[in-house]
């Protein structure tokens, strides 16, 4: 028997040609540098039949996906620049050759056309979408600290224009099928039944000629196609992009370089230029740290959690119409496509979920992400009450009600009345341990934690906390639904602050200790967005709430001891009226959308604020209390390993993602050398930055996080 081959080129009876990717033992297509010499052999056979050969169309055997993009497991392999640079070139040359073909050729695109898939896309004459919901095309490359290295670049701005193509490359964001048609990357938006056929009419009308040049429009011509419109559009967008990325992504300025130098030099050279600042993209730190987290999540998506098979979840129920419990019902429905009742002391509780759900809904509508009908059907998922009607059909209680452990064991003792016997209940808590919820019920088996984080619809990550008689089948059946919510879920061991608030706790409080120490707020808060946090402490304690803080800390300093106690602020500001956003003021005040620093704050606090401090110090005493709780973290088995931990953090509490989480981090650093800082900052600002004995044994022993 022949081996498979990814790529298949039949002839039918009209002459038309198609070429079928389907790559052997994969879910998803993907390209990889050895399908190169498959498709030497393909153009060779089109080259024979050149003269019968009406058009050619490119399609996928997969059920879902048409190409996902080139395979990245062969950028981990490339030992220099110069290595990854021919792996750009090589799939230049490959588009190169489709494009240069004399007879049209469509691709018939169905799920997802991402990446190299899409360049491969964008060097045919013509794009045929399905109009499935699967169905996303985009260049994510710069996600991975990087840019599309073969032809994307270059191919992408000729056809919709410099704006439209800035916006796409340098967000990596993806188009849904009728977006790409309205910008042009589609020529057409048909239903999955009929893709072929509509493919075929393509080849069939075109028959003889290619495509021709797109037409720039008049403000186009006045814009992007003159010297000074250029010139003005790359500065904005420069001045932009460094607002978002604040230097630390170097991805983003070789993109807006490499746009620049291919409009300026010409198709040809900036193809070049493309492949050569991809080659060096490749091998820099940021790149390894972002492609990291790619691979942690990729392998996250086959674990469960445990050995166990997971259940089915037909039905949930969420106890609170707060904010969390609006938001958690929210991706039941919206994701996870369960229906979901929704349970609280009073209606208005109730009615308040349901408005938060609609509002959500409406502004997908209104974004044409969903019809009205769409609409009208999600929100029929959702019901709600202040009873425990049909409980009794429920999988999954999500509880989201007030942190109080009397309450919280009592809704325990009502779902274990009302629900069935098999009903797992999830209690969602930022710091009480899970087992104290368990304590007094009957099956404390189907008690597990699940640690949410706001707003839920946009936050990427959740804690899944079983305690010591949590049975098997319910974290896995707990993983696998948090997952289908949209989620990311790490198995965290059941200790106050689990892993998440644990390691945020030191960072908060020093940066309390710096704030007291004079440093102005907006400075402190300056200084680690410029490490690459996506918002400063003192505005994230505004945003989660100066009540929730006061909260947490005296349970963690209970629990975990007296290097959790901060600096005595809390009171202070809650006896001024300062909760954060939620009350209008906290270290800033909020009109609207409108912040600004309140300076009634430092005479409240007695302060007299004065820069002293560079960014970067600031920055660093902010950081290591952090990473030397997350070692404590990972050798109490509170994670299960240094890439939970860098999950965790990067998607819970946005650690930079260029930096790949604090464990890659601290291996970047250097385990001795961190040693030596954390003994530095202690003789200078006190015993706890003494480093942890985690840290002190592994730079004994010369030992890596990441071996």
């Amino acid at each position: 028997m022949s081996e498979q081959t990814a790529f298949n080129l039949s002839i039918d009876e009209q002459d038309i040609a198609w070429l079928s990717i389907d790559v052997p033992g994969e879910k998803m297509n993907t390209l990889q540098a050895a399908f190169a010499a498959e498709m030497e052999a393909i153009f060779t056979q089109l080259a024979d039949k050149q003269s019968t050969i009406k058009g050619l169309i490119v399609h996928s055997l997969k059920p879902d996906n048409f190409i996902a993009g080139a395979d990245v497991r062969m950028l981990d392999a490339c030992t220099s620049a110069k290595e990854a640079q021919a792996l750009a070139e090589k799939g230049q040359q490959m588009f190169q050759q489709l494009s240069d073909l004399p007879y049209p050729v469509v691709a018939a695109i169905h799920g997802p056309c991402l990446g190299g898939g899409l360049e491969l896309a964008l060097a045919c004459d013509y794009r045929v979408c399905t109009d499935s919901d699967k169905t996303r095309l985009g260049l994510p490359e710069v996600q991975l600290g990087l840019l599309p290295g073969s032809g994307g670049t270059q191919r992408l701005p000729r056809l919709i224009g410099l704006l439209p193509s800035l916006d796409l490359i340098l967000t990596g964001k993806q188009l849904r099928a009728k977006k790409a048609k309205k910008l042009g990357v589609a020529d057409a938006v048909v239903p999955e039944t009929i893709l072929l056929e509509v493919a075929k009419s393509f080849v069939e009308k075109n028959a003889g000629k290619k495509k021709s040049k797109r037409k720039a429009s008049t403000k186009e011509k006045l814009i992007s196609n003159t010297g000074l419109g250029r010139k003005v559009i790359f500065e904005q967008a420069a001045k932009k992009t460094n607002e978002k990325t604040r230097g630390n992504y170097p991805a983003a300025d070789a993109i807006l370089e490499v746009i620049r130098f291919g409009l300026e030099k010409g198709f040809e050279q900036g193809q070049q230029k493309e492949a050569e600042r991809f080659g060096e993209l490749v091998m820099t730190s940021e790149s390894k740290a972002l492609r990291s987290i790619f691979f942690a999540t990729t392998e996250m998506k086959k674990e469960h959690g445990s050995d166990a098979e997971p259940k089915a979840i037909a039905n949930a129920a969420v106890l609170g119409g707060g904010l969390m419990g609006a938001g958690i019902s929210h991706v039941s429905v919206a994701k996870a496509k369960v229906p979901t009742r929704i349970k609280d002391v009073s209606n208005d509780g109730v009615l308040n979920a349901l408005k938060y759900n609609y509002k959500l809904f409406e502004k997908q509508r209104k974004r044409r992400i969903i019809s009205k009908a769409q609409l009208q059907s999600k929100m029929l998922q959702l019901s709600g009450g202040v009873d425990f009607t049909r409980f009794n059909h429920t999988d999954i209680v999500i509880e989201a009600v007030f942190e109080d452990l009397d309450l919280k064991q009592k809704m325990v003792a009502d779902i274990e009345e009302n629900a069935k016997d098999s009903t797992i209940f999830a209690t969602n808590t930022s710091s009480l341990p899970i087992h104290q919820i368990a304590e007094k019920a009957q099956r404390p088996e189907n008690v597990v934690g699940l640690h949410y984080f706001s707003p839920v619809e946009k936050m990427p990550l959740v804690e899944v906390i079983p305690h010591e008689t949590t049975s098997d089948e319910t974290i896995s059946t707990v993983v696998e639904f948090v997952r289908k919510q949209g989620k990311t879920p790490i198995v965290v061991k059941d200790c106050a602050g689990f892993y998440v608030n644990r390691i945020l706790a030191p960072y908060m409080n020093e940066a309390a200790q710096v704030l007291l120490a004079g440093e102005p707020i907006e400075q402190l808060d300056k200084a680690l967005l410029n490490f690459g946090f996506p918002v400063g402490p003192i505005t994230l304690l505004d945003e989660v709430g100066v009540d929730i803080g006061a909260k947490i800390m005296p349970i963690l300093v209970a629990e975990l001891g007296g290097r959790f106690q901060g600096p005595d602020v809390f009171d202070k500001l809650l006896n001024d009226g300062r909760k954060g956003r939620k009350s209008g003021k906290g270290f800033y005040t909020y009109k609207g959308k409108k912040k600004e620093v309140d300076k009634s704050v430092y005479k409240l606090l007695s302060l007299n604020p004065e820069s002293k401090l560079a960014e970067k110090d600031i920055a660093m005493r902010c950081v290591l209390p952090m990473l030397n709780e997350a070692v404590r973290c990972l050798d109490e088995g509170i994670i299960r390993s240094p890439r939970d931990g860098d999950i965790g953090a990067i998607f819970g509490i946005g650690f930079p993602p260029f930096l790949g989480g604090p464990f890659r981090y601290m291996d970047q650093i250097g385990i001795k050398q961190l040693v030596e800082i954390m003994n530095e900052h202690a003789k200078k600002y006190g015993d706890r930055f003494a480093p942890c004995d985690g840290l002190l044994t592994r730079a004994g022993i010369d030992e890596k996080f990441y071996p």
